[in-house]
């Protein structure tokens, strides 16, 4: 049965202000695991103290491309001290995907180091991924030819998929065997774009891409806003209500 984690770049301002109390709330409304976005300047010790303290399990962590450019093995040492195998790199600037062989090439180095050090290297998508093209093929696809899976798994943003024109449904059941994560995200069309919302109150199929990952034989299913509009813990809440509700009629999670 897959798990139920949140990313904690949803409640981001909350960890500014409280890092462990917003943690402990995190895992009282029923996470099961965290996927990182930064560690706000806390030792390993210290981070594993407080997921032991709260019962929970470390879903990935998100680590900027740059960094793990300048310095990836003591980013990898630090991710083995608090149990952490899934390193993921989370976003591309305007400025490297001018040049996306190069990326491909900087992502098999990567894998390869991650490899050596029993860990796992991880690409979460946005929406560009799916509007740029390298010959016939979106960028998404071509990344994942051009690097083989035993480098380099998927991190599949279901939201992103739905906003860049492509079935999310259809992707997590193409990727599978090489998707440990996915990315459970809600979203609205807005004049500005896309704005983030709880789960079940947007336009992406929510209930049938958490089937299909199930299906797919994936580890996790994450919750992820990008930005909310109410206060962030309310909204994490209000999309662990929805998930709660879904696990109950489908059986496919339990929190």
């Amino acid at each position: 049965m897959v798990k139920v984690g949140l990313q904690l770049y949803t409640v981001r301002d909350d960890l500014e202000k409280d890092f462990e109390g917003t943690i402990a709330k995190v895992a009282a409304l029923g996470y099961q695991g965290v996927e990182f976005a930064g560690f706000y300047g806390r030792t390993s010790t210290q981070i594993n103290e407080l997921l032991k303290k709260h019962n929970l399990e470390v879903v990935g962590s998100h680590t900027q491309y740059t960094e793990l450019l300048e310095d990836a093995q003591s980013l990898i040492d630090y991710n083995k001290e608090i149990g952490n195998r899934y390193i993921i790199v989370p976003f591309l600037s305007d400025e490297h995907r001018k040049n996306w062989p190069d990326i491909f090439a900087n992502l098999r180095k990567l894998g390869e180091l991650c490899n050596q050090n029993d860990v796992v290297l991880l690409y979460h998508n946005h929406e560009f991924e799916f509007t740029e093209k390298l010959g016939e093929h979106t960028v998404f696809d071509a990344m994942y030819e051009e690097v083989p899976a035993s480098l380099l798994q998927v991190e599949l943003d279901s939201c992103w998929v739905q906003y860049g024109g492509y079935d999310p449904v259809e992707y997590i059941q193409k990727y599978a065997g090489r998707l440990p994560i996915v990315h459970w995200k809600d979203f609205k069309r807005t004049d500005k774009g896309a704005q983030t919302v709880e789960l079940g109150e947007g336009e992406v199929p929510v209930a049938a891409i958490a089937d299909a990952t199930e299906k797919a034989g994936a580890e996790w299913l994450v919750v992820e806003q990008d930005s909310c509009l109410q206060p962030p813990l309310q909204s994490i809440e209000q999309s662990m209500n929805w998930v709660k509700s879904y696990g109950a009629k489908s059986g496919k999670v339990s929190v």
